[in-house]
């Protein structure tokens, strides 16, 4: 027995050696083990993932760590798969026990999910890649993504990985963050994200808080709809927090001008407005003059006569005209009247009976005039 040999027969399969690559053909790689005959790698024992070539995991120089797999004639076959694999479950199981999240990179996009490196060939399932639906994942190749193991087994080779699950523990820890942040009276932009017919589901970073239908506008809204859309940008203002059952109410009105504001550059004294009866009450009538916006017809205000209740003249809903008296910003109050308006137009009445009078008066005259000259001829 040559020497070589006695060298080779002290190599046993499942020891782990040390090598250094030497030469990097097409199918296999070349490896000096320490002894006169390389070692042979072949290119499937190089990783669990698809290897297109050699060069494509190793390069002449590297020192690997590899396990003898087959010891026949003058050749030794090794694996650095094997090692890989070994140390891969063991560093797999301690962190799945622990539920670690660290990151991997995406190598094959399949059907069904994708491929990433852990060492081993892991698989994310399409429902395990994001908190979404996902159409298309081709731009997912060579991408890294944080990850927790869903499942491991060893016994028949499996590795599941959820992206999911850590983007949607991110969210949670966000989540309550933002509730334990929030307080009543904060202005924040939101987006709307769903429309109801009690109002509308605005995020706010994370969490989303609900717009009821009487926050949204000053003015009476029919259908939430008609204000917003989803997808809107808006800024709402937070009403209220229920951290134990995690709600958050939310106005959108409060965040834009009241209908108050800058009332009077809008109203002024001396002006004839259209409103409408909202109000009857014993001292008079609450007249709507604009959305959001009602003035105060006192009793003594209402009719050109004296009546003892609003009742006998107005309705609620009636559609009337009356002139402003006063307005008050700071307060929030307008006075009005109908009754200057009547006695207006009772004036501008007699003034064109006066004048049609004035015009009968003077032809009576002349006719009276002309009947005088016939006598005196």
């Amino acid at each position: 027995m040559s020497e070589e040999n006695k060298e080779i027969q002290e190599i046993n399969v499942g020891d782990t050696i040390t090598g250094t690559v030497v030469k990097i053909e097409d199918k296999q790689v070349l490896v000096d083990i320490g002894y006169k005959t390389e070692g042979i790698l072949p290119i499937s024992e190089l990783s669990s993932l698809h290897v297109e070539t050699p060069g494509d995991v190793v390069k002449e120089g590297d020192t690997l760590t590899l396990q003898v797999k087959k010891v026949e004639d003058d050749e030794v076959i090794v694996s650095k798969k094997a090692v890989d694999a070994e140390k891969a479950w063991k560093e797999l199981q301690q962190k799945y026990e622990n539920n670690e999240i660290f990151e991997t990179e995406v190598k094959e996009v399949v059907k069904g999910g994708l491929v990433v490196d852990v060492g081993l060939r892991g698989f994310i399932p399409a429902s395990l890649v994001e908190t979404y639906y996902v159409e298309d994942f081709s731009d997912y190749k060579g991408k890294t993504l944080a990850v927790k193991i869903a499942d491991l087994n060893p016994e028949q080779n499996r590795i599941i990985l959820s992206h999911r699950a850590v983007v949607e523990a991110e969210l949670d820890q966000k989540k309550k963050e933002l509730f334990e942040s929030l307080e009543a009276g904060q202005v924040l932009e939101g987006t709307v994200q769903r429309i109801t017919d009690f109002g509308a589901f605005v995020d706010i970073g994370g969490v989303d808080g609900l717009v009821h239908i009487s926050q949204l506008s000053h003015e009476h809204v029919q259908k939430a709809s008609d204000v917003v859309s989803e997808g809107d940008k808006i800024n709402v203002e937070v009403l209220s927090v229920d951290r134990d059952n995690e709600r958050i109410s939310l106005s959108h009105k409060n965040t834009l001008p009241g209908p108050w504001t800058n009332i009077g550059d809008r109203i002024k004294v001396g002006d004839t407005l259209d409103g409408t009866v909202k109000r009857l009450v014993n001292f008079g009538a609450f007249v709507e003059v604009l959305p959001g916006v009602e003035g105060l017809v006192h009793i003594s205000q209402i009719a050109n006569r004296h009546i003892g209740t609003p009742q006998e003249v107005l309705e609620v809903g009636q559609s009337v005209k009356v002139k402003v008296l006063d307005v008050n910003e700071d307060e929030e109050r307008i006075s009005l009247s109908i009754k200057e308006l009547e006695q207006e137009q009772e004036e501008k009445e007699y003034k064109q009976y006066e004048k049609d009078d004035e015009q009968t008066g003077f032809h009576l005259g002349d006719l009276i005039g002309d009947k005088l000259d016939k006598y005196k001829k």
